[in-house]
């Protein structure tokens, strides 16, 4: 119970120094996209995640970071445990990055607004043509030097098993040249989901997998990306589960 009254209290004070926050950053908008992007990143990241992070008394091991290219954007693909993924995501991820999330999102007006500086995109399951057109959006974003995190699963799936992960969002890595990088989660469950509405320290484990050069793919595992994608998570998953 303790973890989480901080954590409101800090949540509060973050609500009150984004005020400004947001003022500052459209500004920088006007001068300079690309600017107003890192350094939302930076003051979400640093200024906000971290802090919630170690207020919840996450133990954090990664594995395989150094498998995440530099100065060239790419597709991370990962398996869905916890509200707590993205937070981890975006302190791990090395260039600028937007989160593809679900729709109902976009309805937070705090959280949404600086979702949207960051370039996190909001997905309708329900309306094939909105989905469509954002994953067109994604594939410039990735060719302007943005990298996309997804879920392919489409929601959050606690335990062992994962659902099978949805085609669609790859055509990203395949239509912008990008690498995909296969991410494995572990345990991020046990933080919130497991007993909500409280918080306890846990240990997490994030591995970033060897880069996957879709052009190279044999034409078999191109017809089914989604699940030869899907099939190295696992065995990731598989392999740390014993180390949480």
């Amino acid at each position: 119970m303790i973890r989480l009254i901080f954590i409101i209290l800090f949540l509060i004070l973050y609500f009150i120094f984004s005020i400004p926050m947001f003022l500052i950053e459209t500004i920088i908008g006007w001068i300079n996209k690309e600017a107003k992007v890192k350094s939302s990143q930076w003051v979400v990241c640093k200024l906000g995640f971290k802090p919630i992070l170690f207020l919840s008394g996450v133990k954090l091991t990664v594995k395989g970071r150094e498998n995440i290219p530099k100065g060239i954007p790419v597709l991370y693909v990962a398996n869905h445990r916890s509200y707590f993924d993205i937070i981890i995501g975006y302190t791990l991820a090395k260039n600028n990055t937007g989160f593809i999330a679900k729709k109902e999102m976009e309805k937070l007006p705090f959280v949404s607004l600086w979702m949207k500086f960051l370039n996190c995109q909001f997905l309708d399951r329900d309306d094939i043509k909105a989905g469509l057109k954002m994953v067109l959006h994604c594939i410039d974003l990735v060719k302007s030097g943005t990298s996309i995190w997804i879920f392919p699963e489409g929601t959050r799936t606690p335990g062992d098993e994962m659902l099978p992960f949805k085609e669609g969002s790859f055509k990203i890595a395949e239509k912008s040249g990008c690498p995909i990088i296969p991410v494995s989660i572990n345990n991020t469950e046990s933080i919130f989901e497991n007993h909500i509405p409280w918080v306890k320290g846990s240990h997490v484990i994030f591995e970033f997998g060897t880069p996957l050069d879709v052009k190279s793919m044999s034409r078999d595992d191109k017809k089914h990306l989604g699940q030869h994608v899907q099939s190295i998570i696992k065995e990731m998953v598989e392999k740390n589960r014993g180390a949480v």
